[in-house]
């Protein structure tokens, strides 16, 4: 039986919740924020490079802002495809990886979004290492990520572990790995053949990466 989509009838947005959030609730929200940034627009992404720290104090009009772009993103995305088979896979992106976080952690160490946060780094370094994510922009996305503060510790848990749990995302098929991969920021797609020693070196050394560390030029 094939699965059936019901598109909302409509959607209620109201700011005002977002006061309602708790500080890691809220950055755990803006880690999608940036997620639409690098798969769709490059001018969001500019846009919260700029007003990053407005944005974490709650600035009504940032705010707006980070809503409505957001908001026209993902209905452009769905509406597009609407059943999933191939341009809306790229709202996974950092999502294979941060799927993983959390379920190996029992969903108890990470918020979705912190999860999602991790996720995104592993795809910027991930996407690096195939020679499709250039430099500046893994150390821009990684720089951003992490303006929104400190993520709970990566877990101690084997590559092998995590690699296992990725198997199980949606996008794999035939027990193949599928990774949603920026190649600028402002673009982004499903790749498949992804070898594994490189998702391993995404694994290793995401959790190492940091701003104060230039991560390269090109």
């Amino acid at each position: 039986m094939s699965a059936r989509f019901y598109p909302a009838r409509l959607v209620v947005v109201d700011p005002q919740l977002l006061k309602t959030l708790s500080k890691r609730e809220f950055r755990g929200g803006l880690a999608e924020v940036i997620k639409y940034g690098i798969i769709a627009d490059a001018e969001l992404f500019a846009y919260l490079e700029e007003n990053c720290e407005k944005a974490l104090r709650r600035d009504a009009k940032v705010l707006e802002h980070l809503i409505t772009r957001s908001i026209e993103i993902k209905a452009w995305v769905v509406s597009k495809d609407e059943r999933e088979s191939g341009l809306r896979e790229i709202l996974n992106y950092g999502h294979t990886f941060g799927h993983a976080l959390e379920s190996e952690t029992r969903y108890r160490r990470y918020q979705h979004g912190e999860a999602v946060a991790w996720g995104m780094k592993c795809a910027a370094l991930l996407g690096h290492k195939i020679g499709l994510t250039k430099a500046r922009d893994v150390s821009r996305i990684v720089a951003l990520i992490e303006r929104l503060g400190s993520l709970p510790a990566w877990p101690k848990i084997s590559d092998a572990s995590l690699i296992a749990a990725m198997r199980t995302d949606k996008k794999t098929r035939g027990n193949k790995l599928r990774f949603v991969l920026s190649k600028k920021i402002g673009k982004a797609a499903t790749y498949e053949d992804v070898p594994l020693e490189a998702v391993k070196h995404a694994l290793h050394f995401a959790p190492r990466l940091h701003t104060h560390w230039e991560f390269g030029r090109g």
